[in-house]
């Protein structure tokens, strides 16, 4: 996908994760990248992702963990997104051990980013999952 088209990304802390530093950093690195970023924020519910993704009409939706809750709250989020009829990617950031990013990845991830990667990596990363699956 060239840099000419667009991507709208939700982003957003599920659950009752505090932790956003990691999240806002993501926010401006896609910014600077061109995408358009909605920032949900901090304690966000499947519905609530669900909905914006639905109204700002959204190309994927990234989800911040860092507080061991990524092994249920992403299945989760996948499995809202099917049930939503959505057909966008979900893409997990921060702490994730790498025994669990087979599984993730298995559960529907689109794709899993570590705390500390680069901001080319994170922006190619969110664009190659939107252009797979346009």
């Amino acid at each position: 996908m060239g840099d000419d088209v667009t991507v709208r990304i939700i982003l957003a802390k599920l659950g009752l994760d505090g932790h956003d530093r990691g999240l806002k950093v993501v926010a401006r690195i896609l910014r600077d990248a061109g995408m358009e970023v909605i920032y949900l924020g901090l304690r966000q519910t499947t519905d609530s992702i669900i909905a914006a993704a639905e109204q700002e009409d959204a190309d994927a939706i990234g989800l911040s963990m860092h507080n061991a809750g990524h092994m249920t709250l992403a299945p989760k989020m996948v499995e809202a997104v099917r049930a939503a009829q959505l057909d966008i990617p979900v893409v997990v950031g921060g702490i994730v051990p790498d025994d669990d990013l087979q599984p993730l990845l298995d559960a529907g991830v689109a794709a899993v980013l570590g705390p500390g990667s680069p901001a080319e990596d994170v922006a190619r990363t969110v664009r190659d999952v939107v252009s797979a699956n346009r």
